[in-house]
């Protein structure tokens, strides 16, 4: 169940790089800039056989190259080329997940696209637009930008990082590369290689993003949020509890934190499994 096929598609602009493992129902999964697909590949290979299991490099990042000149890139964007995916992988409509930014492209794409989206788990979408400190959030998010700008990427992705963890959150530990496979070191690579696109193209545009909260409300897709139970304050695990009040579902508890779909994937599979059911 574990043998994963390689594809890519054509869209405006880019050549999507995806992978499909299993049999069953299709499942697409999306996963958060800086990250690609491999942040994913765990998750899907627990749940690759009850789904056929599609994870794929979002527009501009790892192996999902641009065939244009870089531009800002924002939930639209993303949620077009998931659309076109879908379309291009048959008839029926999708289970969806959305991990992190990925999920604001899945909640985009049920609320424009309902008829491609039989149901939509997202952990943790960071929508600092929601939140009652809104005007904060977007100063510190610009901070992270002129930090780019001025400083480079290692200094603002610490900046960004903080953000994540909420404030006075002990820095996530980093692993020992010695002790990584080579498929994680590879997928590391490829991450380090994404942080100039993303810090330039994709930080503030994904961040202005606001869902339909009325589409979402009234369509027929079932939506399921989740929050780590070891995620502080920060902006994803905040947004996630908001986002749940604003639909009037309960949010689900995930084990760990903002990567705790990677981290604990086979317990994350279970709760996934049964949300889509």
């Amino acid at each position: 169940m574990n043998d994963v096929q390689t594809r890519t598609l054509q869209v405006p602009g880019a050549c999507l790089h995806y992978e499909v493992r299993g049999t069953g129902p299709l499942l697409l999964m999306i996963p958060g800039a800086p990250a690609d697909a491999g942040a994913l590949a765990g998750l899907a290979a627990c749940l690759a056989d009850r789904y056929t299991v599609v994870a794929y490099d979002q527009r501009g990042l790892s192996r999902s190259v641009l065939t244009g000149p870089p531009a800002d890139q924002d939930v639209a964007v993303f949620s077009d080329d998931a659309h076109r995916l879908l379309a291009a992988l048959g008839d029926e409509p999708a289970y969806v997940l959305g991990n992190s930014g990925g999920a604001l492209t899945a909640l985009d794409l049920a609320a424009r696209h309902p008829e491609r989206v039989r149901a939509l788990v997202v952990h943790e979408p960071p929508l600092p637009e929601l939140l009652p400190d809104r005007e904060r959030r977007r100063a510190v998010f610009q901070d992270v930008y002129d930090t780019y700008r001025d400083q480079g990427a290692g200094a603002a992705m610490g900046r960004f990082i903080a953000t994540v963890e909420g404030d006075g959150a002990a820095p996530p530990a980093m692993p020992d590369p010695s002790q990584m496979p080579p498929e994680a070191l590879e997928m590391m690579g490829r991450i380090q290689g994404n942080l100039d696109h993303f810090l330039a193209h994709v930080l503030l545009p994904v961040l202005r993003f606001e869902p339909d909260i009325a589409a979402l409300r009234s369509g027929p897709v079932p939506v399921a949020v989740g929050v780590g139970a070891a995620s502080g304050d920060g902006v994803p695990a905040l947004s996630a509890r908001v986002l749940a009040e604003r639909l009037g579902v309960e949010p689900l508890a995930f084990p760990g934190d903002h990567q705790g779909l990677a981290t604990d994937a086979a317990a994350c599979a279970e709760i996934i499994h049964k949300a889509l059911a």
